[in-house]
């Protein structure tokens, strides 16, 4: 398929210092951590080159950065007759490609035989050399095999490019944005190589290490979780919850960015920050599954929103005449009307009475949601563009289990985070009392996304004792889907991501 099938760094690109005099502790070069992140599963072999020249404690120390990156090392020998490219050819797998050499200016005399022969090399730390800012200047070099770019964050960019000229299909860049947990446990699973996948996608890691302007000129789409970038949420204002939210200033820029590209440029966003601002409000969520209404029909199981109710503050005299007038009976669950990006958006509490709503810690405003007795039973719901998948997992027990557990408590209400220490059931769950309608959560699924126009998302469910409503109690962006069978789950994310890129170029076409 050509392209790029190996990645050779030189020990003059990781180490701050690779002379034979070395003294000290061992340390990697700014930005070579963040490479080596990224290349490790790219899904193209790279490897790390040194001389015999280097002193012992350097020599381990790349040996142990190789093992912690599932790295191959390769020794070499400026004197020796050896060729080390014939060496890493053997060791890679040949599939028509070319081998990338990457090395730093002070060490760019160095090389390895048949260069010429499958072989680029690339310059890091070349600015101020050879005029090598002059866009030309860099052209006529890549003629001849040769690349210069002037930090080693660089490369990844330059390994996409390459991968896209060299495919025979049309192959899209996708850059991406997300909190570096987030993004090694989609990397991990395979989701983002640096190569293209079966359906012609290459995942661009962005860096805000260098310009970001120039790396989004070169995609075709951008993929964010803007959600991990939130410093803030203002839920006093009563202005729009898009006035309210504070993103990083590195979210910022991008989302600036992306604003300009969008007009000038054929560039996806993947999605629109503006359509991801609903899930971040419970309140705004609720109204919006209110909607689910329309979907029921004559002698099936309903699927429907909870009943819910904002509250600014729990300590008001007629707090139980309003949660009568919203159909909310005791037990009740309350929630911060933030969602997500703020630390305490998932400190919860159950209710058992009224009057002790007044000694709640749950941040303010909130929504008090009714709670529905399941079965300990929550079915999590994945949408990946058309396609819908769903896992079952043991949640909170019903309302009399919860009671024993409420005087166990002290009498006092139950307060947990819902990502930590949520009070799930203790006996052993039976599936065999519950049936999900798997076609009317589609049509909800279908729905939604329709709704809030998002491409991937996901949503909780749970089907109530007695009367086997389908009760949607949760809506998330941009979900890890990890419970899904990766051979499953990823080629379904590739192919949303490409079917909304396709649309959505074909959109701008037609305009």
């Amino acid at each position: 398929m050509g392209g790029v099938r190996g990645i050779l760094l030189d020990s003059s690109v990781l180490l701050p210092s690779d002379d034979g005099d070395f003294s000290g502790e061992a340390s990697l070069l700014p930005g070579a951590d963040y490479v080596l992140r990224k290349l490790r599963y790219s899904k193209i072999p790279t490897g790390i080159a040194h001389g015999l020249d280097l002193a012992s404690p350097m020599i381990y120390f790349l040996q142990e950065t190789a093992r912690v990156y599932s790295l191959d090392c390769f020794v070499f020998s400026l004197t020796s007759e050896d060729d080390i490219s014939g060496v890493v050819a053997h060791k890679w797998e040949d599939n028509g490609g070319a081998f990338i050499h990457v090395v730093s200016s002070y060490r760019e005399e160095f090389s390895h035989k048949g260069s010429s022969s499958g072989w680029m090399k690339v310059i890091v730390g070349s600015a101020g050399r050879n005029s090598s800012n002059d866009a030309e200047s860099i052209a006529a070099a890549g003629m001849l095999n040769i690349f210069l770019i002037h930090k080693l964050e660089e490369l990844l960019l330059l390994i996409c490019n390459l991968n896209k000229k060299a495919t025979s299909a049309e192959a899209l860049i996708l850059g991406y944005a997300m909190k570096p947990s987030r993004e090694e446990d989609f990397a991990k699973r395979g989701a983002f190589p640096l190569c293209p996948t079966p359906n012609g996608l290459i995942f661009l890691p962005f860096s805000y290490e260098i310009p970001i302007l120039p790396q989004l000129q070169e995609v075709d789409a951008v993929l964010h979780k803007a959600t991990d970038e939130i410093l803030a949420v203002d839920m006093s204002s009563s202005s729009e919850i898009c006035n309210n939210v504070t993103f990083t200033k590195n979210l910022q820029e991008l989302q600036r960015l992306c604003r300009c590209i969008e007009c000038q440029l054929n560039c996806c966003l993947i999605d629109p920050f503006i359509n991801i601002f609903p899930v971040l409000d419970r309140l705004r969520i609720q109204q919006i599954l209110i909607g689910l209404e329309a979907l029921n029909v004559q002698g099936r199981c309903k699927i429907r929103a909870p009943n819910f109710l904002k509250v600014d503050s729990l300590d008001v005299p007629n707090l139980e005449q309003r949660l009568a007038e919203a159909k909310l009976s005791l037990p009740n669950i309350v929630k911060p009307q933030v969602a997500c990006g703020v630390a305490d958006a998932h400190s919860m509490a159950i209710v058992f009475k009224v009057n002790h709503y007044k000694d709640l810690t749950v941040p303010l405003p909130s929504v008090v949601q009714e709670y529905v007795d399941h079965s300990s039973l929550l079915y999590k719901f994945y949408a990946l563009g058309g396609k819908v998948f769903y896992t079952v997992k043991k949640s909170i027990p019903n309302a009399v289990t919860l009671m024993k557990l409420f005087a166990e408590n002290g009498l006092k209400p139950l307060h947990f985070d819902s990502l930590k220490s949520l009070p799930t059931a203790k006996e052993q769950i039976n599936s065999d009392n519950h049936h999900i309608d798997f076609e009317l959560v589609t049509t909800a699924a279908d729905w939604l996304r329709r709704t809030l126009d998002l491409t991937i998302f996901g949503f909780d469910v749970v089907v109530q004792d007695g009367t086997g409503d389908h009760v949607i109690v949760d809506v998330n962006y941009l979900p890890s889907f990890k419970e899904i069978p990766d051979d499953v789950a990823i080629p379904a994310f590739w192919d949303a991501l490409k079917e909304k890129i396709k649309k959505s170029k074909l959109s701008i076409e037609t305009s």
